[in-house]
């Protein structure tokens, strides 16, 4: 048990935590200084999506599974077509992997603001949600707002729409992107430089916790680029993993007091996301992003969980840096469309790819951290089994651990109002996805 010095008891119970998507709660008990429970319970009802996918096609795979989160709805998707082209032995044309790469840009980028404006800078300007700074901060809000819409039209332009995508599919894409809109997207990326140059002032301006606690880190790496895409999974620095192999270092369990499953590596808790993936493979940020990383104080490695939130600040720069790049190469060298361009069918014997049996797992870096599908497929081109861990997964034990550290040092020095709001900041900082992390894989019915 871990104890204070000050002798004190308290109980904290926060009910469905506010900004943040789900529903959650923080249980914590000290009793005389020494601490009793401390613990983050996910309470939504488990929602089976594995068990949906058995017996489905596979060519259905990524339109059920983007359901899974109506955030990292386009990362889920491109998880699962990498899962099930590697399952039937696919392999996409660059050209699609460039358009999936930007599609994850305008994911990461929509995300991440919603994050950082939204549900971060109103504890640290003081009030409970962005509605009033609608009045005190209004040209902050607005700010917040073009970012976004730069961002959602990404996902118009790419997929038909961001929630949900629906042109991408196994082997390329049922719709080119209209060059027209292309052009729009482009000039809209380049016009939210400024927007970005004024929100990394912001955020040079407001004062984070302090906190440090050293963990685990994990994401996708690779030599190429700063991993969004494509990678091997990077066990905290130590040794590289391909994805397929990704049970051996990764342990899923249940706990009875939450209906979200705990991950381990090496029997410890770890950190996904924007802060992992900083730490990890920093170095392969673009310069412009390195450069808003030095001016905001994030160094390598950092170890506050707060500075989550910075990192996805610098992520922004980074992704916003990346997607211009990508469409002027696209706008200068066009994409192949007889290599990209595939039409699905109701009826097998229609199917343009034919399927064979195996197995097969994809894994992506969304906004909260490395996400994995995994599914096997039979000779008919049906999925038999179907595993997915989620980011939020991962982060969950990260977080308990980071509770239990946390609230020692602030018994004594905070009161209980204080404490509350400075534990639902560290699990806001995670910036949690709760209804996509209850996954249950084995149903009986009785």
């Amino acid at each position: 048990m871990e104890k204070n010095s000050k002798s004190k008891d308290v109980k904290i119970d926060v009910h469905y935590l506010t900004r943040v998507e789900g529903h959650g709660d923080i249980a914590v008990d000290v009793k005389s200084g020494e601490l009793k429970e401390c613990k983050f319970k996910v309470i939504e009802s488990a929602r089976f999506f594995e068990t949906m996918l058995r017996g489905r096609l596979v060519y259905e795979a990524q339109h059920l599974t983007s359901r899974i989160c109506g955030i990292c709805s386009c990362g889920h998707s491109l998880a699962s077509l990498k899962a099930a082209e590697k399952a039937i032995g696919i392999q996409p044309h660059e050209d699609t992997v460039l358009l999936r790469k930007l599609l994850l840009h305008g994911e990461q980028l929509d995300s991440h603001v919603l994050h950082f404006y939204v549900l971060v800078a109103p504890d640290l300007l003081g009030v409970k949600s962005i509605m009033p700074l609608i009045k005190t901060h209004r040209p902050v809000i607005e700010r917040a707002f073009r970012m976004k819409k730069v961002a959602d039209h990404i996902g118009e332009v790419l997929a038909g729409r961001h929630v949900h995508p629906i042109s991408f599919a196994l082997g390329g894409v049922t719709k080119i992107p209209d060059i027209g809109q292309m052009k729009k997207l482009h000039q809209m990326l380049v016009e939210a430089r400024a927007d970005f140059e004024e929100t990394v002032e912001l955020f040079k301006s407001l004062e984070w916790p302090k906190f440090e606690r050293k963990t685990q880190y994990v994401a996708l790496s690779c030599d190429e680029e700063y991993a969004f895409y494509d990678g091997k999974i990077n066990v905290d620095g130590r040794r590289l993993v391909d994805v397929v192999d990704y049970k051996s270092v990764i342990k899923e369990e249940v706990r009875d007091y939450s209906s979200a499953k705990f991950v381990s590596v090496d029997g410890a808790p770890y950190m996904v996301g924007a802060l992992a993936r900083f730490n990890l493979n920093g170095d392969k940020l673009h310069k412009k992003a390195k450069e808003v990383a030095e001016y905001l104080g994030l160094t390598r490695p950092t170890h506050n969980t707060f500075m989550n939130t910075v990192a996805q600040v610098v992520e922004w720069g980074h992704c916003l840096e990346d997607s211009i790049a990508i469409l002027e190469r696209i706008l200068k060298c066009g994409l192949d469309e007889e290599k990209i361009l595939v039409t699905t069918y109701p009826k097998r014997d229609q199917w343009p790819i034919k399927t064979k049996a195996g197995r097969g797992a994809g894994a992506v870096e969304v906004p909260r951290g490395v996400l994995f599908h995994d599914y096997t497929v039979d000779s008919n081109g049906i999925v038999t089994d179907a595993n997915c861990i989620i980011p939020t997964n991962q982060n969950i034990n990260n977080l308990e651990a980071d509770m239990r550290k946390i609230v020692p040092e602030i018994i004594g020095t905070q009161s209980q109002e204080q404490m509350t709001l400075t534990l639902e900041m560290l699990a806001r900082a995670y910036d949690p996805c709760i209804s996509c992390s209850t996954h249950i894989l084995d149903v009986k019915f009785v």
